[in-house]
């Protein structure tokens, strides 16, 4: 965010303080904590007037909404797989969980497989391992190949990468030949599809096993979604094509248009002002009047919302949303920042402001 003010001319007071704040600390300007960064960077607001949260109660960590899955976390890192293998069994059927409890549980085999190799020595032929297995790979894959961007990777991340994308690929194979009805081992082939650069009949392929067994898997849909994007193997007009079939399916789905829209941001900002997505922001508004903000989905929801209001200066509704979330700024599209919290008040911040000079449309009749 630091760095970012650098080409914002306005911005440059803000920066020669920061950098005269960083000096007398002793360390670079990107290296100043988020709290000091907050102090001269945020919107001066006072949020608890507007029956918001204030600044310093805002948090990016989740709550804990699985109490189970923590005590499983806990237990592999104390080297015990039992009660993990116990929980992704029972898992079965729940689908959007059991995607939870896979890939939480895969992420840390990708660290540390050791408990992994005690499970299958001890429950030999399990199939719930399996589709752990796979989506471990995956993610030791994006370990191997980091976060950097394709430049700054080398030659060894990106063989590396790929080579182990495709023992992913057979792993969840395996699982899926295992598990016929499970559509885990199909959402893992969905996600390792972009690094393999499937094409997209290969793609469509993968896609319709997926929803065979799962139409509204959530993070199946969350998956395709970036498959059609831009930045990976598809369009600004592919991607909100998918994800307006999406909402049309479901009202669970309403926020994808949205979700599209901030994808194409960049290179189609007009696409949040799309009559269709305009609906979707409309009738998504709707349905969240009815539910509140007490998972990760439904905060998911109401951020991309509030960031979809803010594009269409609907501040009023926009502040509404963030009333709605409180203190927490775990989803999107706070978690594709570096720093999701500050991104959270920054934009509460210019809604609040917006808002409180009367700037904006009225909220429409819904």
């Amino acid at each position: 965010m630091v760095l970012s003010l650098l080409f914002k001319p306005k911005e440059l007071i803000t920066v020669i303080r920061l950098m005269r704040e960083a000096k007398r600390l002793g360390v670079e300007i990107d290296e100043l904590p988020s709290d000091v960064v907050a102090a001269h960077v945020l919107p001066k607001t006072h949020p608890e007037r507007y029956g918001l949260v204030p600044d310093a109660d805002v948090t990016s960590s989740s709550p804990l909404e699985d109490l189970a899955l923590a005590a499983v976390k806990d237990d592999v890192r104390a080297g015990n797989w039992e009660n993990a293998a116990d929980l992704v069994a029972a898992t079965l059927g729940d689908w959007d969980r059991r995607q939870r409890v896979v890939w939480a549980l895969a992420d840390l085999a990708a660290k540390d497989d050791t408990w992994m190799t005690a499970w299958q020595t001890g429950r030999p032929g399990d199939p719930h391992w399996a589709v752990v297995h796979a989506m471990s790979l995956v993610s030791l894959a994006w370990d191997i190949r980091g976060s950097g961007t394709a430049s700054s990777t080398g030659q060894a991340q990106f063989e590396g990468f790929h080579r182990v994308l495709l023992e992913a690929r057979a792993a969840a194979g395996v699982a899926a030949s295992l598990l016929p009805s499970d559509p885990t081992p199909w959402n893992t082939l969905l996600t390792l599809a972009r690094g393999l650069q499937v094409s997209h009949d290969e793609f469509q392929a993968i896609w319709s096993e997926l929803v065979a067994r799962d139409p509204l898997h959530h993070n199946g849909h969350q998956q395709a979604l970036q498959y059609w994007c831009r930045k990976w193997h598809g369009s600004d007009e592919l991607a909100l094509e998918f994800a307006l079939s999406a909402a049309a399916s479901s009202p669970k789905f309403l926020a994808w248009p949205l979700q599209a829209a901030y994808e194409a941001a960049s290179t189609s900002p007009e696409m949040f002002r799309a009559p269709e997505v305009v609906a979707s922001l409309d009738a998504l508004l709707d349905r969240l009047d009815d539910e509140g903000a007490s998972t990760y989905s439904l905060r998911d929801d109401r951020g991309y919302a509030a960031f979809a209001l803010i594009q269409l200066h609907r501040f009023e509704e926009a502040v509404g949303q963030f009333r709605a979330l409180g203190a927490l700024a775990d989803a999107g599209p706070w978690d594709y920042f570096a720093e999701p919290r500050l991104t959270f008040l920054s934009l509460r911040g210019i809604a609040v402001k917006a808002m409180a000079r009367g700037k904006g449309v009225k909220a429409p009749a819904r």
